[in-house]
């Protein structure tokens, strides 16, 4: 990996390059996505069976879209028994973690008559996305159907796209039950989630649609946000190590590549005070990236996307770790607590030599749908509140408002808005 010393200059250089892989700056397959929406918008299932055909090579229908109780059961019996078992505990651990976020309606009375409050009610229909082929990843389905579950979403629809044989992969079909989805359908790309958005003969409308996928699906949400909600418009893959002389430099690069390895797009920095760590940390990247399955992935997301940078002191690396706002932030130093305290923008932080990162992939249990492209400045994980409107509530007794109704009326009138005055001034004429 390249070492480069850390510079204004370079923190600003490596930020600029690093924002170009946002899905914002794909226009070119705009125009392609928006026709696509358009088409299901207004052809219905028409236009999500050609799409299918199209892209997926499946003859779609009424009849086979959704997926059966016997394919469900098939997808379970070929599926390796102790990955069930691990995707069960996994589940356990999301579950557990989002219980704890939940929260109840509240009401303060005062004396005079007020009463103000707000009430937490879950949407009514949730969409999850889930790629297929190669990029199946049941930990993603986890992670966004359960805390939608433990919300309280009233029902969960899941698209992803068949094979040409119409099958769906059946690890994904275990993982959404074993998550609890209640119906799921055969469609994928940017057509599947204009079915969700608008709704189709056989898709209904949701209310909020969440899931991972290429660059065709993260437009397509882009584009039909404001119809419903989505989650975020995902980016690339990220890894920010911070590490003083003391750490581990094997395990910082075992480390950085575990995200290198998703697309040739991923991120992985090292920020470190030593420059012999660094080196070392550089030589052990090339031994593992020698041995490892999708290392001409790994190579080119390193040589577009990878960098050590040296500090001179730590003050100056926790600065950058601020400013490159990483996804995913690892700190292995003498005492990661104490730095963490000064981290103010990260996806998710990991401390200490033994919180891998694909610790919190899989199993920890915070969810792993984090903010990525320095959008950690300003979101937040994917969390229960995700899957929860908030609504104001407001009561006033006619003494309590007779207190304060003139400031209203002069408020008001200040705006040019009169007929909000009257409201208030006509009940006490």
């Amino acid at each position: 990996m390249r070492i480069l010393e850390l510079s204004g200059e370079t923190k600003k250089d490596i930020l600029n390059h690093l924002l170009k892989r946002s899905p914002n700056n794909y226009g070119e397959y705009e125009s392609v996505v928006h026709e696509i929406i358009h088409k299901v918008r207004t052809e219905g299932d028409k236009a999500l069976f050609e799409y299918t055909l199209k892209f997926d090579k499946f003859a779609l229908n009424g009849e086979n879209i959704r997926v059966t109780k016997a394919e469900m059961e098939e997808a379970y019996e070929s599926v390796d028994g102790e990955l069930i078992e691990a995707i069960k505990k996994s589940a356990e651990n999301i579950r557990a973690f989002h219980a704890k976020q939940l929260r109840s309606s509240w009401f303060d009375a005062k004396e005079d008559g007020s009463i103000l409050g707000m009430k937490f009610t879950p949407i009514a229909k949730a969409g999850v996305y889930v790629p297929g082929g190669k990029a199946a990843y049941p930990s993603s389905l986890l992670m966004n159907v359960i805390p939608a579950k433990t919300a309280g979403v009233g029902e969960i629809i899941m698209t992803t796209p068949p094979g040409p044989d119409g099958r769906v992969n059946p690890v994904i079909l275990a993982a959404a039950d074993i998550a609890g989805v209640d119906t799921i359908y055969k469609a994928g790309g940017a057509q599947a989630i204009a079915a969700m958005a608008f709704g189709t003969e056989s898709v209904p409308k949701v209310d909020k649609i969440t899931g991972p996928g290429n660059i065709f699906v993260a437009l397509a949400k882009k584009a039909v946000y404001g119809y419903v909600g989505i989650d975020s418009i995902a980016g690339p893959s990220e890894i920010l190590v911070l590490a003083d002389e003391g750490a581990n430099p094997k395990y910082a690069a075992a480390d950085l590549l575990s995200q290198a390895e998703h697309d040739e797009l991923a991120s992985a920095i090292l920020i470190t005070t030593s420059r012999e760590l660094a080196e070392k940390v550089s030589q052990w990247v090339d031994v593992f990236v020698n041995q490892l399955s999708r290392k001409d992935i790994i190579q080119k997301s390193l040589d577009n996307y990878g960098y050590i940078l040296l500090a001179e002191t730590m003050e100056d690396a926790v600065d950058a770790v601020n400013e490159i706002a990483s996804e995913h932030l690892e700190i292995l130093t003498a005492n990661p607590f104490e730095v963490m305290t000064k981290i103010r923008n990260a996806g998710a932080i990991f401390l200490g030599e033994y919180a891998s990162e694909p610790l919190g992939d899989y199993f920890a249990g915070p969810n792993h749908i984090l903010p990525t492209n320095g959008t950690a400045k300003f979101f937040s994980p994917l969390n229960v509140d995700d899957f929860v409107k908030k609504t104001s509530i407001i009561s006033y007794s006619r003494d309590a408002l007779e207190q304060v109704h003139r400031e209203i009326e002069i408020f008001a009138e200040s705006e040019g808005l009169t007929a909000h005055a009257n409201s208030i001034r006509v009940r006490f004429e």
